[in-house]
């Protein structure tokens, strides 16, 4: 756009010139920092959130099948207690 006041011109292509390159400046930092974070992350080692809901799956899977066993073993280990106990003579009538 072509103004009468070359001063206006040259503000106007001054101001364009500027806006482009703090837009490059925003991109640049922007990638600096992400691979700041990056960096700084790999550093902490930490879990990534899909890693994290995987390995949360697995041990609630892990949990119902150790309940799962308990429940079993459980009855078995009641009913040969009580068997075992009522085998054994008493210590009073024995002597």
């Amino acid at each position: 756009m072509q103004t009468l006041n070359p001063l206006l011109d040259e503000f106007a292509k001054l101001t364009t010139g500027a806006m482009g390159l703090a837009q490059a400046a925003g991109e640049e930092a922007k990638a600096a920092w992400r691979a700041q974070a990056d960096r700084f992350v790999a550093e902490m080692d930490l879990v990534r959130r899909d890693e994290f809901d995987v390995l949360k799956d697995e041990i609630a899977a892990l949990r119902a099948e150790v309940a799962e066993l308990k429940a079993q073993k459980t009855p078995a280990k009641k009913a040969s207690a009580g068997t075992s106990t009522a085998a054994k003579p008493d210590a009073d009538t024995a002597g």
